[in-house]
């Protein structure tokens, strides 16, 4: 793994800124799966995932296999050398330098999963990669977790009134109408820095350096805007919420009883330490747009979705509390797509045309997903695709196999 490098660029706020833009395959059981809810569902063990040809867990095998072949055709044209895809994508901002580590990726790969089976994979499912902002559903995760301890008593509370003292990330007058709910949907319009890295800064609004810095605020709650900045921001309240690193958290809460492997790992940045209880402790970042983030196979991520496709229940464990999933999908009222970071929705069948308006997906750049269908029993990880429009084809033949269709035309 590569370390951060120093900065990319110097960026100089003065006149004008300077602006660039294989774990082996179990043998097939033939086993009928049962079906339907959690109860009755197939839950894999750990390193032990079984796999069915996709004819014997009633698909079309052919339109499996086209989907297979539309995923890898349609690979990201991204660079695989990491820090060059990192300067593809964000040098056009300044603080764009890298302060966590990053990975060079591997190729297109992923898992799809119908009815509790393994039926389809290709690539590199077992490759440890960086997967950008699907990090920010573990973080939202963590978070429902500590509301459903009852940590967070109620997401409409003020962050504010969770902080210890001297902790000084809601004091300002505009950050202090921020609720959890806010922060979870990306409309808290949180104003500051956090790891030398400013809000504005990150997608800044505008065509000249004085219209970033002098950006309009808004009202917390009525504005989405896509900001890492303030995902960390909610990253950081969590820990000093939880009192304990947010990667042992989803260990020991969620990683371990699903059965995930030992290798992924959530990274900060190499200035994202604080003291906490006398203890030094790393706040982990929310994505790798300046690197860090989750680092995880698609193995792992097909775990995590599945985990949702029985909606928070593995096994005999009720991990995930249904009501945080229920509020997890419900969309805000500044964007009718999005609900709590990174849930994105089906709304009107506007990002997916093929799939139902109930399936939902995790979306990390590069393009990382994890798709999950209730209406048709199916998860697919799908990692290093090129666009939406892609992904719309291939969650199409998948799910017309599953209805034994002979095309995918729908």
């Amino acid at each position: 793994m590569k370390r951060t490098l120093p900065a990319l660029w110097l960026v100089a706020v003065t006149a004008a800124f300077s602006v660039a833009q294989s774990l082996q395959q179990p043998a097939s059981d033939s086993t009928p799966r049962p079906r339907g809810d959690a109860a009755a569902a197939y839950f894999p063990d750990r390193v032990d995932w079984k796999h069915r040809p996709p004819r014997e867990a009633g698909m079309n095998p052919g339109l499996v296999d086209d989907a297979v072949r539309t995923a890898v055709a349609n690979e990201s044209t991204g660079s695989r050398t990491m820090l060059h895809y990192l300067v593809e994508s964000y040098s056009h901002e300044p603080f764009d330098s890298p302060i966590g580590p990053y990975k060079d990726r591997g190729p297109a790969s992923g898992v799809v999963v119908h009815g509790g089976d393994v039926v389809a994979e290709w690539g590199e499912p077992n490759r440890v990669d960086m997967t950008f902002s699907v990090t920010k559903t573990f973080l939202t995760t963590v978070v429902g977790l500590a509301w459903q301890r009852g940590l967070i008593k109620d997401v409409r509370d003020y962050a504010r009134n969770y902080m210890p003292a001297g902790v000084d990330l809601f004091e300002a007058e505009h950050n202090q109408k921020i609720t959890w709910e806010h922060l979870l949907r990306q409309t808290s319009d949180w104003q500051g820095t956090l790891w030398g890295k400013p809000d504005w800064a990150d997608r800044p609004e505008g065509q000249r350096p004085q219209e970033w810095l002098n950006r309009k605020l808004y009202e917390p709650g009525t504005h989405f805007k896509y900001n890492d900045v303030r995902v960390n921001v909610l990253a950081l309240a969590a820990l000093h919420v939880w009192r304990r690193p947010l990667p042992d958290v989803l260990r020991e809460e969620v990683m371990e009883p699903i059965g995930a492997s030992s290798t992924w790992r959530w990274h900060g940045y190499e200035n994202s330490w604080i003291e906490l209880d006398g203890q030094r402790i790393q706040s982990v970042s929310g994505g790798g747009h300046w690197g860090g983030g989750m680092f995880i196979n698609a193995y792992d991520m097909a775990r995590f979705g599945y985990l949702f496709l029985r909606n928070g229940k593995w096994k005999e464990r009720q991990i995930v509390s249904p009501q945080w999933i229920q509020m997890a999908r419900m969309p805000g009222p500044a964007n009718d797509e999005y609900g709590y970071a990174n849930w994105y929705l089906n709304t009107a069948r506007k990002a997916l045309r093929s799939a139902p308006e109930s399936a939902v997906y995790f979306v990390g750049s590069g393009s990382n997903i994890i798709y999950i269908d209730w209406e048709n029993d199916l998860v697919a990880v799908v990692r290093w695709i090129n666009s939406t429009r892609s992904l719309n084809e291939v969650v199409g033949k998948l799910i017309a196999s599953t209805k034994g269709l002979s095309t995918a035309n729908r």
